[in-house]
This record gives C-alpha cells, structure tokens and sequence, in this order.
C-alpha cells in the first residue's frame, strides 16, 4: 500500500506532462496564426507592443525582452521593416547596437491592432471562472520561475 501513493504520483505528473504539452502545441498555433485583419502573429504584435509603448529599442533588447533568439528576432524585423512597419536606426552611443523603431505606419497599425488581438488571444481563458483565472496565472508564474531557475 506505501506504494501506491507513489504510482498515483507518478500517473499525476505524467498527465500534467502530457497535458503541458498538448496546451503548449496548440497555444503555439494559435499564437503563431497571423490575423486576418493585419497579417500580425504574436511575436510580430509584441515588437510592435514594446516599441509603441517604450519607443525605439536595442535588437538584444527586444529579444531578450520576448524571449527570441537574436536570429528570429532579426527575421521578424526583417519581415516588419519590409511592410514598413519598423525601421532600423544606428544607436546613437554604441556603434556595434541597431535600434529598431516604429515607422509611422507602424505606430498607426500598433496603435489599432494591439487591444483587440491581445484580447482574442486572451479569451481562450475566458472559459475558466475568474479564480481559476487567477490561480493558473500564479501556477503558472511558480513554474515559469523554475524553469529560469539555472540547472
């Protein structure tokens, strides 16, 4: 009988596991899926959100900021300077740094698209009652702090 505590352990985080994955697959998709209305996914909205809101930054920045590689943040910018959504700007102090900010396009786009494609992404949760809301941000906060943690 000491044991099975144990298995049910064990069957609990293989659900949770298992679970994890699949939620992680398929909020990826949806993420990932450009809008009908502006063409913007989710990574592509969140450089727009950071530069609207704190105005021109470094690419190390922003990368780090919306935990990219520098590779894809450097396509994304590609991608949106090629629309005329951002552009790229020499740092003013540090020669080896670009800057990259919004074109005027790029603020009227930010400026229209970010609220409402936040918000569609976020009514997925809408499905959970207001304390389980709250409970998975806080579960969900303790595990992404652990896995930041180093090995």
């Amino acid at each position: 009988m000491a044991h099975e505590p144990e298995e049910s352990v064990e069957a609990t985080h293989r659900e949770l596991v298992e679970l994890a994955a699949r939620f992680s697959q398929s909020f990826g998709r949806l993420m990932n899926q450009p809008s009908e209305d502006d063409g913007l996914n989710y990574h592509r909205l969140g450089v727009l959100e950071i530069l609207h809101c704190t105005g021109p930054s470094r690419m190390k920045d922003l990368a780090e900021a919306l935990s990219l590689s520098a590779r894809n943040l450097t396509s994304l910018a590609d991608g949106l300077e090629a629309e005329g959504l951002v552009q790229r700007a020499a740092h003013p102090e540090d020669r080896r740094a670009t800057l990259l900010e919004l074109t005027d396009q790029g603020f009227d786009v930010a400026h229209r698209s970010l609220e409402p494609r936040l918000s569609a992404f976020g009514q997925l949760f809408d499905r959970l009652p207001a304390a389980s809301q709250r409970r998975l941000a806080s579960d969900l906060r303790i595990l992404v702090e652990a896995m930041d943690e180093p090995c």
